[in-house]
């Protein structure tokens, strides 16, 4: 036991509060904390929905609340890895200063990876992940549009009133492009836009988004000891 606590205070002293390993550290708490959200939101929602309208065996029902659950908490830490590496390499390509496009940036990059890209774009866990990320920064985006000029920087354009043709005339080619870059495009600047007004707006954000935003990806840059690294998120 207490060659235990010594190997413990050892981590601790020379690993998880050492600032030289701060920032790989922050990648493997990100990590950490997708899973652990993603595993806690997906979980009871999956064993209520199948067990209430899903046929099948106990067996069945197991296991495919096993793997929304799994893919729900795996695409959640994978886009947290993702993305605060990104906004870090960006950062310290910067010399060491955050710019307001970062978070833009890192955002598209892991929305497109994790949600748009392959067998993600077509999971029915990461559509609903993605739609309901959409949802929010459009309510977020109207309630920083109205807001008075000095207060954000969405309000500059105009709308000219022009005619278009929309998607009528476009040919079978056209259709098939649009098609294949709808989804990705939409998963992409869902989590840029949503992963840039938490940095910049998150008042304008919803409470409960926006509180889950910060167990993610604020709390994986706080720690004190190795109790609140591995264990609690506080």
């Amino acid at each position: 036991m207490d060659n235990f606590k010594a190997l413990q205070s050892y981590l601790e002293r020379e690993v998880i509060l050492n600032p030289r390993y701060h920032q790989p550290l922050i990648l493997l708490k990100a990590l950490r904390n997708g899973l652990v959200y993603g595993t806690k939101v997906r979980f009871p929602h999956a064993f209520v929905m199948v067990f209430l309208f899903r046929s099948g065996t106990i067996r069945e029902k197991l296991w495919l609340i096993f793997k929304a659950t799994r893919q729900h908490a795996t695409n959640l830490a994978k886009f947290a890895v993702l993305f605060k590496s990104s906004c870090l390499l960006l950062k310290n390509m910067n010399g060491g200063k955050e710019d307001g496009s970062h978070t833009f940036l890192a955002g598209l990059f892991g929305g497109y990876w994790v949600f748009g890209h392959g067998r993600g774009a077509t999971s029915s866990v990461n559509q609903q992940i993605c739609i309901y990320v959409f949802a929010r920064v459009i309510l977020a985006l109207a309630k920083l549009a109205v807001q008075p000029p000095g207060d954000n920087s969405l309000i500059a354009g105009s709308y000219g009133g022009h005619g278009g043709k929309g998607t009528i005339g476009l040919s079978e080619k056209q259709l098939q492009t649009i098609q294949a870059y709808a989804w990705p495009a939409f998963a992409s600047f869902s989590w840029a836009g949503v992963m840039w007004l938490f940095r910049w707006y998150p008042e304008m954000l919803q409470p409960s988004l926006r509180s889950s935003m910060t167990y993610i990806y604020t709390n994986a840059e706080k720690w004190d000891s190795t109790r609140n690294f591995v264990l609690h998120n506080k």
